[in-house]
């Protein structure tokens, strides 16, 4: 761009503005934004849009005052409204694990379970869903399934074995068939 007369004029004319209204101009703008990195931003701009329009303002047209003003409040009002434009940014928070989109693994899994279940005997199924799927406890169990809590234990240690083998099988197939 170089050096040239018109180009000294303006950084003169910015520069006695900034003397001028600087503080005003930046105590205005504080007041609108509630921040002052945000203020000292619009500050800037405001500036930078008074260099560009150095020639308006040195002809006198007008409130050089009231015209930075009201390109500092233009500028607080558009910066306001392309935040409002775009969603709001969320910080990662460390304390909270992340939320879980959908529950599409969680009914798969039960029906690979459900499956499997009807591949063990009767009486295992019966144990495993009654103290797992109902949440009973072993006496719970055993006296809705008619059988002492000593039946009760022994078959889930014996279904849950079973269960075990039936869904390894499972796996093996799926990894065979890929």
């Amino acid at each position: 761009m170089g050096d040239t007369p018109g180009r000294r004029d303006a950084e003169t004319l910015i520069r006695a503005l900034y003397a001028e209204h600087g503080r005003s101009l930046l105590a205005y703008a504080t007041r609108l934004t509630g921040d002052r990195a945000a203020a000292e931003d619009v500050v800037q701009e405001t500036l930078l849009r008074a260099w560009k329009h150095a020639d308006d303002l040195a002809a006198g047209k007008g409130s050089v005052r009231g015209w930075l003003l009201t390109v500092a409040r233009n500028l607080v009002t558009d910066r306001a409204r392309a935040r409002a434009a775009r969603p709001a940014e969320v910080a990662d928070v460390l304390d909270r694990p992340p939320v879980e989109g959908d529950h599409s693994e969680s009914v798969v899994n039960t029906m690979v379970v459900m499956a499997a279940l009807d591949k063990v005997s009767p009486e295992h199924r019966e144990v495993l869903v009654q103290l797992y799927y109902r949440g009973r406890s072993v006496a719970e169990a055993a006296k809705e399934l008619g059988v002492p809590p000593g039946t009760v234990k022994s078959r889930s240690y014996y279904a849950l074995r079973a269960l075990r083998t039936v869904l390894a099988e499972k796996s093996e197939e799926e990894v065979s068939h890929e």
